[in-house]
């Protein structure tokens, strides 16, 4: 006799069965159109810079606009790095690994250990026993009135939108890229100090043709823009109301990608800016897919278009989304606790991380 885990269970897998058999075909890479995105991608982003260089020659009112373009083609780099990342972008690994490297050297970030943490961040979005790891600090509202006032005031802090989106996107890529984390392996640790070493050795050449001075205030605008402008993507897939988020057993896969990840859905100019990462419900099922057949798997089955867009009006609702609540199942803001009653914090375990769950071993 069968059970309702059982039933449950077995809808699941006729469900998982039912999307991959649609977006099989989407996963094959096409190398014309992954060279084209090279050329329309890096290749515009080196010609930019060498429109500064004959920029600064005559103004830096003619200089900034620039690198402020260039900051905006650094985003769809990272998408391009990203797809390297997923090994979706060229057939051949190689190439996936090499193209990887490069973008990862222009937008600042290890190839290797970016692409270990972010496979981390696919296996655990949406569980929230397993958050921490290549996400948006999130608490429940329990956790939150749980926490002690430091705890409280660093979580505020750390989600205000000018530390959020101006700040910290800009520490991440100039300093925390350049630490390797302790959990990487060998290979993940030593591919961040190659890639110090690249952009050492890029930021040296490239001073010695622009002035070291000039050089930084270009590659820091446009690093600036680029980063607010990624984190913000970023933001928007997985912190909208009608979020996904789930403990334990209840926690699945396709849920997880469909209703916790947004469809980000932008005008044309801004949808080629981010290399279709928009359609963010479509990746998270199926990272293999590369960003160019992203919108065509979208448009291929009901079951996909079924996903509540998000636009870019609505998105800035994200702002003032800040805790989980589990009873509701949604994202609340901080107007949603006011005259909840503290909740006394018990002492946290030697072993356990800032969400109150033991890693495991």
């Amino acid at each position: 006799m069968q059970t309702g885990a059982d039933s449950s269970q077995a809808a699941r897998q006729a469900q998982i069965a039912a999307w991959k058999a649609l977006v099989v075909e989407y996963q094959k890479p096409n190398r014309w159109r992954a060279s084209w995105q090279i050329v329309n991608t890096v290749g515009l982003y080196v010609a930019l810079w060498y429109l500064l260089y004959l920029c600064l020659q005559v103004s830096w009112w003619l200089a900034v606009p620039l690198a402020v373009l260039a900051g905006g083609v650094l985003v769809r780099v990272f998408i391009l790095f990203h797809d390297c990342g997923h090994g979706s972008f060229f057939e051949s690994r190689l190439a996936n690994d090499v193209w990887g490297f490069l973008a990862g050297a222009l937008t600042f970030t290890p190839y290797y250990h970016w692409r270990w943490e972010h496979a981390l961040h696919h296996a655990t979005a949406g569980n929230l026993d397993l958050r921490g790891v290549g996400d948006v600090w999130t608490l429940t509202v329990q956790e939150y009135l749980a926490s002690s006032r430091w705890r409280r005031f660093s979580y505020r802090l750390a989600r205000n939108p000018i530390v959020l989106f101006v700040l910290a996107p800009l520490f991440l890529f100039v300093v925390l890229q350049r630490i390797p984390s302790s959990k990487a392996s060998p290979r993940e640790r030593m591919s961040v100090w190659w890639m110090n070493l690249a952009i050492v050795g890029m930021v040296a050449g490239m001073s010695a043709v622009f002035g070291f001075v000039p050089y930084l205030l270009i590659q820091l605008t446009a690093m600036s823009v680029a980063g607010s402008a990624g984190v913000w993507l970023f933001y928007v897939q997985h912190q909208f109301e009608d979020a996904y988020w789930e403990r334990g057993e209840d926690w699945g896969f396709t849920e997880a990608a469909l209703k916790g990840s947004s469809f980000y859905k932008l005008p044309r100019i801004l949808q080629w800016f981010s290399g279709n990462i928009g359609f963010h419900h479509i990746h998270h099922l199926s990272p293999r897919i590369p960003n160019y057949n992203l919108e065509k798997c979208h448009r291929s089955d009901p079951l996909f278009q079924d996903v509540k867009p998000v636009t870019l009006l609505s998105s800035l609702k994200s702002l003032t989304l800040r805790l989980w609540d589990e009873r509701g199942k949604k994202l609340v803001g901080y107007a949603h606790i006011k005259g909840l009653p503290r909740v006394r914090a018990r002492k946290a375990k030697p072993d356990e991380d800032a969400n109150g769950r033991i890693p495991p071993d």
